[in-house]
Formats: structure tokens, C-alpha cells, sequence
């Protein structure tokens, strides 16, 4: 886990950019709220929505996203007044916690954009009743809310707008076989079931602190499709947490909430939220929990036992996700895995194409969109199988044939990358062989399917497109002996 972190690979230096901006735009909204004379409480809702706008917001192009951050004001500043009208009111306050819960996953059917404002909404009422608002603080609320969303926006489209110059990331919307409207209201119907458990559960353990179980529960369906996933993020969540404890009983508890040192430390935990959240939901958990700590010794009221009731909390929030997505409308790994291998091995074929047509001299084709594309498909395989590869995983021939399948279709967006990148040259030229070669390639993906094919041998010496293009045949000729498993020992049977 510690080499994942600190020895993935950060192309162009992207998600150190990622995290050096959110340092920037969420100490300044802070700033800017402190300026204006707000309380800690102003402070601090107004840093975490600065925080949730540079964070949950990805659309693919930058009018998009800025866009997107223009809407969160919208639907959070309801949801705030909600939270603070029903302060008083436990039945009718939780009732519509539960109805935020499943219209911010349901929401997910409408993409990037539907997934950052249900993220917002909830996250708005969970600021609500971690700070205890009530409805004479909703001005400054709303003003901190305001005020900091403008500043982020400020910082991410004026100040350092790195996205301007590289090109709109492809987000790959669900494969048809999974349903993405079908699927949506599954998991908003699992997150409120989840949610409330946690809820109820909760309150027995701390009329206080229940949200921490909800909130617990939410974050672990997100950016989750489908059973397998959502329980291999719940133990991330629980170790994240538990370490963050203990880490924080080293560091945060002996502060005792003194502001310049605590201050440090929230823009490192910040730092490491955004930097670690692409590779490691462990980590990225551990530093929301100590930012959380932070806050709380910020607010006069941390204390060994307020962490050992986080620790409670969250695992009764993980423990509402697991018998939710096991037992409500379960959504198969196999089912969500097999539709994106599939999704991508279109893609190859489509990457395949594209670079042929480029080396054939037609007008417009374009390969280098089809390669960022496959990559993110390739991360939504990987993240869908990852069950499999879990190291408690107790079923070691599916994790093998699960690794070997990662394996190869790394092997075929290596030999992708090296076609296009020899497609680019513009001193390539046509080879007749390469069309019956892509040929080929598209013969070879239909071997997933159930289809025999005979694989060409590969000359000892080819131009490196034809190298590329029998590479990538035989790497998806492998690929059929993990793929087209008997129905009784599927690739993924979780």
C-alpha cells in the first residue's frame, strides 16, 4: 500500500498539481471567510466547501466543470436550510437525510455533473449537523458557502487552470449491459436502506454523533457499482479510519485545538486527501479522518473517547453498506467486470482502426482520443475486479485468472500506445499488410465472445505498426481462455 502511494506514477505531474491547488483555493476560501468576519463554524463550512468543489468535480471539459461548481450553491443552500429547520425536529430531520441520500445516488445517472451535486447536497447536510446549525447561523452559512465556492472557482478557473491545456478527458458513461438508470436506482435504493440502518444504529450508540455512521455509509457507495466493490471499499474505509485513529492520537490530541499548528496540519491533510484519492482509498480515508480530528480539536471537543465512538460509528456505517448491497437489489461483480472488459475491448478495436486509417493517409483519423479513452475504461475494469485481487479474497483460481486478465489487457494498451505512437509519425507510411493485420485484431476480440481463431505467426522481423498489430492479436487471443469461463466458475462470481 505505501508503494502504490508514493511510487505510483503521476503523469505530468497531475495529481501533485491536483493537490498543490486545493492547498491553495481551500486556505484562501478560509481566508477570504475570516475576512469577512465570519466565525470558526463559518470557517470551517466554508474550507470543506471549498474542499467538495475542487474535489467531487469532474466533468470532461472545462466549461463543464465550471459549470458544475456554479450549481453547487444551488442545490447545497436548500439542503443547509433543511438541516437547520429541522434541527429540532429528529424524525422529520432524518426522514429527509434518508430522501438526500437516495436522490444524490439516483442522481448519478446523469453523470459527472449529477454525481458532484449529490455529493454536495449530502455533504451539505452532514456540515449541518456536524456543526450543529440552527437557523439563526444561516446567513453566515450561506455567506461562507457563497464566498468559498467563489473563491475555489477563482483559484481552479482563473488562477490555475492547468486542465486549459490538456485535452478534455474522455468520461466513459456505463456500458449498456450494466443499465446505468437501472443500475442508479438500485444503489439509491441500497443507500437509503444502508443509511438507514446506520441511522438507527447510530443513534443508540450517540445521540450525538449518529451522522458519523451515515456518513460512513454513503462514502462507501460512492464511485461503487457493484456487490463485490462497495464491500472491498468498506474495509478500505474501516482500516483508513482505523489508522487515521491512531494517528491522530498521536498528532491531533496532544495540540489541544492550538490554531497555528493545527492549521499546518489541515493543509497537509488536505495535501494528502487530493494527492492519495486516485491510488488509495486507505490512505485518502486516513486523512480525512485526521482532518476531521483536527477540526474537532479546533471546536474544543476532541478526546480519546470521541475516537473511539468515530471508530464505532464507522463501522456500523460499514457494516449498514455490506447488508445493503448483499441482501437489497444486489448489483454482481461479474455482471459490471464482463461489461466493461467488454466496453474496452470495443475500444481496442476502435483504437485499431482509428490507427490504421492514420497510417493509410485519411483525413481526420485521430487515434490519440481512442487511447485516453481506453485508459479510462481500463481504470473502470481495474476497479470492478478489484475484489478479486483483494488479498483476502478466499477463491485464489478466480484472483488468478482475474490478475491474468489485468495483465493482458495491459499488454493490449501497451501495444495501442506504440501503434498510435508510430501512426503519429508522419513519415509512417502504408503498408497493405496492415489492413488484413487489423482485420485480424478485430477477429481476435471476437474470441471473447466464444469465437475460435487461429493466430497468425509473427515474423521474426516487421515494421513496428505490424509489430504492434500481431502483439496486440496474440494478447487478445489469450485473453479468451480467462474470458470464456464455464458459466459455473465465472471470472467473477462475487
Amino acid at each position: 500500500m505505501l508503494k502504490r502511494v508514493f511510487m505510483a506514477a503521476d503523469p505530468g505531474r497531475a495529481r501533485l498539481r491536483f493537490a498543490a491547488r486545493a492547498v491553495l483555493g481551500i486556505g484562501l476560501a478560509v481566508l477570504v471567510c475570516g475576512l469577512a468576519g465570519h466565525s470558526l463554524a463559518g470557517a470551517v463550512t466554508g474550507g470543506l466547501a471549498a474542499l467538495l468543489a475542487l474535489f467531487t468535480v469532474t466533468d470532461a471539459t472545462v466549461s463543464g466543470q465550471a459549470l458544475t461548481t456554479a450549481l453547487l450553491p444551488v442545490v447545497g443552500l436548500p439542503v443547509l436550510a433543511a438541516a437547520a429547520e429541522l434541527h429540532d425536529h429528529p424524525v422529520a430531520r432524518d426522514l429527509v437525510l434518508l430522501a438526500v441520500v437516495g436522490a444524490g445516488v439516483y442522481a448519478r445517472r446523469w453523470g459527472p455533473r449529477g454525481h458532484s451535486l449529490g455529493v454536495f447536497a449530502f455533504m451539505t447536510f452532514f456540515v449541518a449537523q456536524f456543526l450543529h446549525a440552527t437557523t439563526d447561523r444561516l446567513p453566515e452559512l450561506y455567506a461562507a458557502v457563497l464566498l468559498s465556492v467563489l473563491t475555489a472557482a477563482a483559484v481552479r478557473f482563473g488562477l490555475w487552470c492547468y486542465e486549459r491545456r490538456l485535452p478534455p478527458a474522455p468520461v466513459p458513461a456505463p456500458p449498456a449491459g450494466t443499465g446505468l438508470a437501472r443500475a442508479t436506482t438500485r444503489q439509491a435504493v441500497q443507500a437509503m436502506a444502508g443509511a438507514g440502518f446506520a441511522l438507527v444504529v447510530g443513534q443508540l450508540i450517540s445521540g450525538q454523533r449518529w451522522y458519523w455512521a451515515v456518513g460512513a455509509t454513503w462514502w462507501i457507495f460512492v464511485n461503487t457499482t457493484s456487490r463485490g466493490e462497495t464491500l472491498v471499499r468498506g474495509f478500505r474505509r474501516v482500516l483508513g479510519t482505523v489508522i487515521g485513529i491512531g494517528l491522530g492520537l498521536l498528532v491531533a490530541l496532544p495540540l489541544h485545538g492550538a490554531a497555528a499548528p493545527t492549521a499546518a496540519l489541515l493543509a497537509v491533510c488536505a495535501f494528502g486527501i487530493f494527492y492519495t484519492a486516485a491510488v488509495s482509498y486507505t490512505w485518502m480515508m486516513l486523512w480525512v479522518t485526521l482532518l476531521a480530528e483536527l477540526l474537532y480539536g479546533l471546536l474544543g471537543v476532541l478526546n480519546p473517547g470521541l475516537l473511539a465512538l468515530r471508530f464505532a460509528e464507522t463501522g456500523v456505517g460499514a457494516v449498514g453498506a455490506v447488508l445493503a448491497v448483499l441482501f437489497v437489489l444486489p448489483i454482481t461483480t461479474h455482471a459490471v467486470t464482463d461489461a466493461w472488459i467488454q466496453r474496452a475491448l470495443r475500444c481496442v478495436h476502435a483504437c485499431t482502426a482509428e490507427a490504421a486509417a492514420r497510417l493509410a493517409g485519411a483525413p481526420g483519423a485521430d487515434p490519440a482520443g481512442r487511447v485516453t479513452e481506453l485508459e479510462q475504461l481500463l481504470g473502470r475494469v481495474r476497479l470492478s475486479v478489484a475484489p478479486l485481487v483483494h488479498p483476502l479474497n478466499p477463491m485464489p483460481d478466480r484472483k488468478r485468472r482475474a490478475r491474468r486478465v489485468l495483465a493482458l489487457l495491459d499488454d493490449c494498451a501497451r501495444e495501442i500506445r506504440g501503434l498510435v505512437t508510430v501512426a503519429a509519425d508522419p513519415e509512417a507510411s502504408h503498408d497493405a499488410r496492415l489492413t488484413a493485420a487489423c482485420r485480424r485484431v478485430e477477429a481476435a476480440v471476437a474470441l471473447t465472445d466464444g469465437t475460435d481463431f487461429p493466430v497468425a505467426d509473427r515474423p521474426l522481423a516487421e515494421e513496428p505498426a505490424l509489430a504492434h498489430l500481431h502483439g496486440l492479436e496474440r494478447a487478445l487471443a489469450e485473453l479468451a481462455a480467462p474470458l470464456r469461463t464455464p458459466t459455473g466458475s465465472p471470472l467473477v462470481g462475487a
